[in-house]
């Protein structure tokens, strides 16, 4: 997306879909060491090239938003992307008090020129587009699309995409899910876009709208505290049959992403991916599928 404390509604679910690579879109968790001091020397701490001198400087939009981060503190090391940055970090060989936090705003993340981060995490979608301007890491986590409306209204019963073709959508500008509700629902009408998440949120709580499209786990997030009465339709994949991935985002030609995909690989390998991943988010079990 995309984008908007472990949920208690989402706890209860069951381990989630592995996260992949957009490379190659594979799902399997196959192993390395998760010793950082393992890592070659171009990866060694004191050989990084940072914004900062021995600072790891990592962007992420504000408010950061559940279940990707807690309390609107980033730096506290809770909520998926939180979770997820910290231990990127770790694996570099940062701790705590050597990680700084930098907002920025989520299309300013992948726009073109100079970044004030060594990386960025806020629910950014690796795309062939935004990849022109910026690098990627490997993904760290595979998400679908999600639509809820307000429950016992007519686009809540639907079924399947055609249900969705006369519905008022909302969605917000720059995000992966505006471009899955044109190429994917195709609705009648033109969806209403908002420049923030919470308008989008907002727009469905004031009824401007008949449903929000936005990534799974908020969803999720939406209908278990966001929205009341309101109601998870189903998720959906792309238009393409790709499965769609978040990735940290660099300045293009960063020295940084080699460094940054071999602690993805540590973590996959590990299993400490997978265990915040079921941690933070639980699982889309559950979640119709629309077609």
């Amino acid at each position: 997306m995309p984008r908007p404390s472990v949920l208690l509604a989402l706890g209860a679910l069951a381990a989630t879909a592995v996260a992949c690579a957009p490379a190659s879109d594979s799902t399997t968790r196959a192993g390395a060491s998760s010793d950082a001091s393992s890592a070659p020397a171009s990866c060694a701490k004191d050989k990084l090239a940072l914004k900062t001198a021995g600072k790891l400087t990592i962007g992420t939009d504000k408010p950061a938003y559940e279940p990707w981060f807690k309390d609107d503190d980033p730096a506290n090391g809770k909520g998926f992307e939180g979770a997820v940055a910290h231990a990127i970090a770790k694996q570099l060989g940062f701790q705590d008090g050597e990680v700084a936090w930098s907002t920025v705003k989520f299309d300013s993340a992948f726009a073109p020129g100079p970044k004030q981060f060594d990386f960025d995490v806020n629910q950014v979608s690796v795309t062939p587009d935004r990849a022109k301007v910026v690098d990627f890491s490997k993904g760290y986590y595979t998400v679908k699309q999600a639509v809820v409306a307000l429950d016992g209204s007519k686009t809540a019963s639907a079924t399947d995409l055609a249900g969705l073709k006369n519905a008022k959508i909302g969605v917000q500008v720059g995000t992966t899910s505006l471009q899955a509700v044109k190429d994917v629902i195709q609705p009648s009408a033109e969806p209403n876009v908002y420049n923030e998440q919470i308008d989008v949120v907002n727009a469905l709580k004031n009824k401007q709208v008949d449903a929000v499209v936005v990534d799974l786990p908020t969803a999720f997030y939406v209908t278990a505290a966001q929205v009341e009465n309101s109601k998870l339709v189903g998720q959906f994949g792309t238009a393409s049959g790709t499965p769609e991935v978040f990735g940290a985002v660099f300045e293009k030609g960063s020295p940084l992403v080699s460094c940054v995909n071999e602690a993805i690989d540590k973590l996959t390998a590990s299993g400490e991916l997978a265990k915040i991943e079921s941690e933070w988010l639980g699982s889309a079990a559950g979640a119709p599928e629309l077609k």
